[in-house]
């Protein structure tokens, strides 16, 4: 690489691979680097010559690839020469001295190969493709970046994997279609092959309706905040699902008589044992306990409580914030956790916080020890059977509702009940 000085400022003068032959007809590039000091022309000179050979290599893949391909070499092939890619109507429209100006760059003998790349870019002779379903999903990510603030790396993963699992499901049926040519049958065609794999492998139409949700979101989301102004042909799509038996809840004798047994969960590791038995009389989600931080801990006052807060993770939804007074099983299994467990860490069950795999592990433990009430119960059960302790207590709906974590279908008014009256309920169904 060559650099001189000619009035006052120096220059970069370089030939031209001989690779490159194909896409820019000069055999000698020869640029201003606009400075008269010699550092700073060396680091100008790198740089414009590592420009130079993207734009090339971008044009050389514009010879032989797909649309986006082509339109992303056409824009590097248009910067590199100083000007930004316009289509053809809009170079049409510019004033006459930008025309000549561009016109000049252009090779004369159109006829060579390595011409016409160059003429298409300066003058717009190459059409932009439309948004494809990938690049739709990648547009997606930018414009939904509000909705993975505050979430750990786990919670991202698994917002993300279904929508990139329903985008590569529909590119395998269909192809990675432009949007604006999707039409009703390809929607029915990603419909009916998901019908074919509900009956060959025993799949339920759960998981189909899943793939056509969140494909349809990212799809509107897309078209809405690009103003596309799309007619999207993928609603309507779900297919009949057979009714699911709900969630087994674990009754309060099974908890008393084989869960809380002596020794029964001496075989899974103290962090997961704790876990599960703090759901028992807490009612809390297994991944709102494996998500408390230290802090979030109180046993120094009159009443010990956990508070499920949406720091270091996302909670589900805004009700899922509340206070929940330790009483029973799960009062003594933080007690005793807490001697033992790492006071330097923030987490505090580290090995499961931001993590899915409390209840893979719980319940694989549960399984091979004989703790499942039914093969069809799960870790979960001990909320659901906390809910029915609840409503065997006759409890107000929004006093369930607070401690239970759930919306309650209103504006919610007051305080509501205090940790000392949520105390005095709990010791009522506490095991």
């Amino acid at each position: 690489m060559t650099i001189y000085m000619r009035a006052n400022t120096y220059h970069l003068r370089k030939r031209v691979p001989r690779r490159f032959r194909g896409v820019e007809p000069r055999d000698i590039v020869a640029f201003s680097l606009h400075t008269d000091s010699k550092t700073i022309a060396r680091q100008k000179a790198d740089q414009m010559w590592g420009h130079l050979i993207e734009g090339w290599e971008a044009a050389l893949r514009g010879d032989s690839v797909n649309g986006n391909a082509r339109w992303e070499a056409a824009k590097a092939i248009a910067d590199r020469r100083g000007f930004s890619f316009l289509p053809a109507d809009q170079v049409a429209a510019l004033p006459l001295a930008d025309r000549v100006a561009r016109l000049e760059q252009v090779p004369a003998d159109l006829s060579e190969k390595r011409s016409m790349p160059i003429a298409n870019a300066l003058l717009g002779g190459v059409v932009q493709p439309g948004l494809t379903v990938r690049k739709a999903l990648e547009e997606f990510w930018k414009i939904t970046v509000d909705q993975t603030r505050g979430k750990t790396d786990d919670q991202v993963r698994r917002w993300e994997n279904p929508r990139k699992k329903a985008v590569e499901n529909f590119v395998a049926v269909v192809g990675d279609v432009e949007l604006q040519a999707l039409t009703r049958a390809d929607a029915r065609k990603f419909r009916d092959w998901w019908n074919e794999q509900i009956d060959k492998k025993g799949l339920s139409a759960n998981s189909a309706n899943k793939d056509f949700t969140h494909l349809a979101h990212t799809l509107k989301t897309v078209n809405d905040a690009l103003g596309l102004e799309l007619t999207l042909p993928i609603s309507g799509l779900r297919i009949k699902a057979t009714p699911q038996a709900q969630r087994k809840a674990f009754s309060a004798k099974w908890i008393k008589d084989k869960i809380l047994a002596a020794g029964a969960l001496d075989g899974l590791n103290i962090e997961a044992r704790t876990i599960v038995l703090m759901c028992v009389n807490t009612g809390a989600r297994p991944s709102e306990i494996a998500g408390l931080l230290r802090k979030h801990a109180h046993l120094d006052g009159k009443v010990p409580y956990i508070t499920i807060a949406p720091e270091g993770r996302q909670l589900k939804n805004a009700a899922s914030a509340r206070t929940i007074p330790l009483v029973g099983c799960s009062l003594d299994a933080l007690k005793v956790y807490l001697k033992t467990a790492p006071k330097a860490r923030d987490e505090l069950f580290p090995r499961y916080f931001g993590k899915d795999a409390i209840s893979a592990a719980a319940n694989k433990f549960l399984a091979e020890n004989g703790l499942l009430e039914t093969p069809d119960h799960t870790l979960y059960g001990l909320r659901h059977g906390f809910e029915d302790r609840m409503i065997a207590a006759d409890w107000p709906e929004r006093f369930k509702a607070d401690l239970f974590g759930h919306a309650i279908g209103r504006e919610r008014y007051g305080e509501g009940a205090t940790l000392e009256h949520k105390h005095a309920r709990l010791l009522e169904i506490a095991i």
